[in-house]
């Protein structure tokens, strides 16, 4: 029997096709890191999405581990290079949640741009503030997508269709329709609205800082809808006090929960729309992840 434990949720139908294997033997329960350490030495196949961060001591207890699932995008949760060095699989679903977090980001798109949050927050509380709420349309304006992956180009498709003018940076593409490829300095200048879909990685840790602010343009918007890491938020807080950032929409925090006094204070701003972390979180996008992670585990292991 293979063991598999599963420490974060996962979509039914992806926890029944485990469960279909009479190969596996399968749990399912999230156990904080010192439960985890006393069981991990048992467990060949540990599923996690973004909560249980498998770190180099998590790994090296893993005497049977052989795969480590990631039922999501990113794998800044996981120590990838200690898992390497014990030959242990690191799968993910790269792709699987592109439509849902493209569209959670036009949702914070709009709300920037529109005070959707705001109004809904104001007349809950009895204020009609229709004289403050001028927004900005999006028809015309350049948006700046940083990332030009599986996400970055669901959002260029939309903002196509939005009739923005659409410029990327990413090192790694070279073409795509519709979108011009521009220098990241050249991205920070002439966007009106900047969104981030890049991992966190030594390269992007704050790329969004008080310099890369200062050349970007007098009422920016910035959206975030990746890792809370690629932006230093001290610096985000300052321009947005500021009025140089007109907004800022954020489904990420360096820290999550965001609940330490200077997240609080970025969230006390008016011009900040935010959600908790929700953009992979639909019905659609959580079957698709479990499924495809499902497969490629059942892939590796041959079954």
């Amino acid at each position: 029997m293979i063991r598999v434990h599963i420490n974060d949720p996962l979509d039914q139908e992806a926890l029944n096709l485990l469960k279909s294997k009479s190969q596996l033997q399968v749990t399912c329960e999230h156990l904080d890191k010192d439960k985890l350490l006393e069981l991990i030495p048992q467990i060949e196949v540990l599923i996690v999405r973004s909560a249980t961060k498998v770190t180099e001591d998590l790994i090296n207890k893993g005497e049977k581990l052989k795969v480590i699932g990631r039922a999501g995008v990113g794998l800044d949760n996981i120590d990838v290079t200690a898992a390497k060095q014990k030959g242990i699989k690191v799968l993910n679903t790269p792709g699987a949640s592109s439509i849902s977090v493209a569209e959670l980001t036009f949702g914070l798109i709009l709300s920037a741009s529109r005070h959707i949050a705001r109004g809904t927050c104001d007349l809950k509380k009895g204020l009609w503030t229709k004289k403050e709420l001028e927004g900005h349309e999006l028809y015309g304006k350049t948006i700046g997508i940083v990332g030009l992956g599986t996400i970055g180009k669901e959002v260029a498709k939309r903002s196509i269709a939005f009739g923005m003018k659409v410029i990327a940076y990413d090192p790694f593409v070279e073409y795509f329709e519709g979108v011009k490829m521009v220098s990241l300095e050249e991205l920070f200048t002439n966007s009106d609205i900047i969104t981030l879909h890049v991992p966190l990685s030594n390269e992007t840790k704050h790329m969004i800082n008080s310099e890369t602010i200062s050349k970007m343009k007098d009422g920016v918007i910035i959206i975030n809808a990746s890792r809370g890491g690629v932006i230093d938020e001290q610096a985000l807080y300052d321009a947005l006090s500021s009025g140089k950032i007109y907004a800022a929409a954020l489904d990420v925090f360096e820290v999550e929960p965001p609940a330490d006094d200077l997240r609080k204070k970025l969230l006390q701003l008016p011009n900040v729309t935010a959600t908790p972390h929700i953009g992979a979180s639909t019905h659609e996008a959580q079957a698709k992840v479990g499924r495809e992670l499902v497969e490629r585990i059942f892939a590796e292991l041959g079954i």
